[in-house]
């Protein structure tokens, strides 16, 4: 008994669209034509495709079908491999319900990267933004340290500076530098490698530093950009006096003796 392309497709549970993608890329052999110039599909056929059809009901690749179906040591590889993606899917699958649970439970938030769910009512929407933005430049050692600084440098001029209108005048844009430098300056102290990040980027420094600043000049108004640059540089000043005074400091007696 022969088949159609069609009934042949109805029989497997597939489509004629499918079975002509096999076909070109190699995975079901081409059959017979009739004198008319029909194709006629036989049992082989039948069932190679139902083979097909299985091994991609178990999520397996169309380029991997070969190898899946070569040789028993190569194949058990393949199988093996297969099923390593496929149990680190479900466990992003899994993290992802739970996540989306936790949305719909009003416990969590979608404008934030994961992990950073329990800090996000503290931050403001630049913030929130930028966190986003973070996840895409810095690994996640980097990432576990930057939510560690929203956790503890929440201080009032953090609060002032995300508060800042853009008309603001120049005594309260210097005041507030100077204020904010300090805490810029404590974070750089805290956690070095700021001052030099490539070892944390997941991108190359020529894209992390152009994503960075055209995201801080989208984000902010120009008063709080002016506050950044002021803050910086004072912030440099204060690190630069504190390691000059360490360096000056003489050497107690225990520490000499």
């Amino acid at each position: 008994m022969t088949w159609s392309t069609r009934e042949l497709a109805i029989l497997a549970g597939t489509t004629v669209n499918t079975v002509r993608h096999y076909h070109r890329v190699g995975l079901l052999d081409q059959p017979e034509r009739m004198s008319n110039g029909y194709k006629q599909y036989g049992v082989a056929h039948l069932v190679r495709l139902l083979q097909i059809r299985r091994l991609r009901d178990l999520g397996v690749p169309l380029e991997q079908i070969e190898k899946v179906g070569g040789a028993q040591e190569s194949s058990a590889d393949a199988l093996a491999a297969i099923d390593a993606d496929l149990a680190r899917s479900i466990e992003r699958l899994q993290r992802a319900r739970a996540e989306i649970r936790a949305i719909l439970q009003g416990s969590s938030a979608t404008d934030v990267p994961s992990g950073f769910e329990d800090v996000a009512p503290l931050l403001s929407q630049p913030e929130r933004a930028l966190m986003l933005i973070y996840s895409r430049l810095y690994d996640d050692a980097a990432m576990a340290d930057v939510k560690r600084m929203l956790e503890t440098e929440r201080d009032d001029a953090s609060e002032a500076f995300n508060d800042l209108a853009e008309d603001a005048g120049e005594a309260e844009r210097q005041e507030l530098a100077e204020r904010y430098a300090v805490t810029m300056a404590r974070t750089l102290s805290d956690f070095p490698w700021l001052r030099d990040p490539r070892a944390h980027l997941s991108r190359s420094p020529e894209v992390t530093k152009n994503t960075f600043l055209e995201s801080i000049v989208a984000l902010y108004n120009p008063a709080q950009l002016d506050v950044i640059g002021r803050a910086s540089v004072i912030a440099q000043q204060i690190i630069e006096q504190s390691e000059a005074g360490a360096e000056a400091t003489p050497p107690t007696r225990e520490s000499s003796g």
